[in-house]
């Protein structure tokens, strides 16, 4: 019974460090669009939008976090912004 039970358990608690993860993610992700639009999105008369910034929060917001962060912190840290702690 015990050898039965025990891979249903591995698999719970895989599925909830995967959860917890992407939850993490999520917020980690929206926090640094939150940076980005609040000090480096406003947009001067001349100035252009940076596309891919706009594209990386877009990526966030769908939940493609993977493709988001690692050019907002690019964004961020080329701006010589400290990132947030990740969870």
């Amino acid at each position: 019974m015990a050898r039965k039970l025990l891979p249903l358990l591995l698999f719970a608690l895989l599925l909830s460090g995967a959860a917890r993860a992407q939850s993490d993610d999520a917020a980690y992700c929206a926090e640094l669009s939150n940076l980005y639009r609040r000090y480096l999105g406003n947009v001067g008369e001349r100035q252009f939008p940076d596309a891919a910034a706009a594209h990386a929060m877009n990526q966030c917001q769908k939940g493609n976090y993977a493709e988001g962060i690692p050019v907002l912190e690019k964004k961020l840290r080329d701006a010589r912004f400290t990132l947030p702690k990740r969870s």
